[in-house]
């Protein structure tokens, strides 16, 4: 296993959204997620570690150590199965596996660590964010649950956005039928004119010694996908999208200087001088309060 960071650290990322959909809502005809109380757009936490495996994905190229578990069209048992054939179990049928596993387990009590540690060694998002790997062999892999040592939150905007509708037309009908009485067809996207949002995450130094060993490369590599995630993600639907600002905070030892919140609360995001509705980055400043945080903990700004 790599060895794991010794610091524990916590972050905070300024993204923005220009004419696109950050996060469709499948419960309100796609349209960007929207806390209803508040009118604040939300981002959720899945919807940005699915980039940042993107991103890694596209990096590494499936590099050993570098591989995501969870991947697009690729089933999770498939995954799982290598871990137990690195155990010399080569069955693919769940009750082999099942009973090959128990025989294995009398033997030696260390199998559920093994399976663990295989699959913690080759995939990032597994080391990084943590995974529930019961899908293949549910009775017998009890190692199948991983809590990751970095965690991220919803990201919500500053502001509250607004939700505008924009009719489309084309000039492509879809069939012959149609074509005989319209030349052309009417559709809809949603989008968001202008919001910044902000997301807080957290990076637990103790998970990552005693669970997963995510690293101090697997630390860079998070960093740099957290600044790029959305340069090779653009889309129709998602418009322009930016990473602004990654304001990351180290602290000096392995639990920690001082409360998360006391960092985050640290870091001051309002509208600037005479600007009622925002439309761009430059519309907001961004203030650091350098005197809130306690001296042993390092405050970087990476971008």
């Amino acid at each position: 296993m790599r060895e794991a960071i010794k610091n524990r650290y916590e972050f905070v990322v300024l993204f923005d959204v220009e004419n696109g959909n950050p996060n469709g809502d499948p419960d309100a005809g796609n349209m960007p997620r929207i806390d209803p109380e508040s009118g604040l757009g939300l981002v959720t936490d899945v919807c940005l570690k699915r980039k940042i495996r993107n991103y890694v994905e596209m990096v590494k190229e499936n590099e050993p150590g570098f591989q995501i578990y969870i991947r697009e069209d690729v089933p999770l048992n498939r995954s799982d199965r290598m871990a137990c054939e690195n155990l010399g179990v080569q069955d693919t049928d769940e009750k082999k596996v099942t009973e090959s596993l128990k025989k294995m387990k009398k033997n030696d009590p260390d199998v559920d660590r093994k399976l663990r540690d295989y699959m913690c060694d080759n995939f990032y998002d597994i080391r990084t964010f943590g995974a529930v790997m019961t899908t293949f062999v549910k009775a017998s892999l009890n190692c199948g649950q991983v809590r990751g040592p970095v965690q991220i939150g919803f990201a919500r905007s500053i502001d509250p956005i607004v939700s505008q509708e924009v009719t489309i037309t084309r000039v492509a009908i879809t069939t012959e039928k149609d074509a005989e009485n319209k030349t052309t067809e009417m559709g809809r996207k949603n989008i968001v004119p202008y919001g910044l949002y902000r997301v807080e995450g957290f990076i637990s130094a103790n998970l990552a010694r005693r669970v997963t060993g995510f690293s101090e490369e697997d630390l860079e590599l998070f960093w740099e996908a957290l600044i790029n995630m959305f340069e090779h993600d653009h889309s129709a639907a998602r418009g322009k999208m930016a990473v602004r600002e990654l304001i990351v905070f180290k602290h000096s030892k392995e639990l920690g200087d001082c409360p998360a919140y006391k960092l985050f609360d640290a870091v001051e995001v309002k509208k600037a001088e005479g600007v009622e509705y925002p439309r761009k980055y430059q519309d907001y400043i961004v203030e650091i309060h350098e005197e809130q945080i306690p001296d042993s903990v390092e405050m970087k700004r990476m971008i």
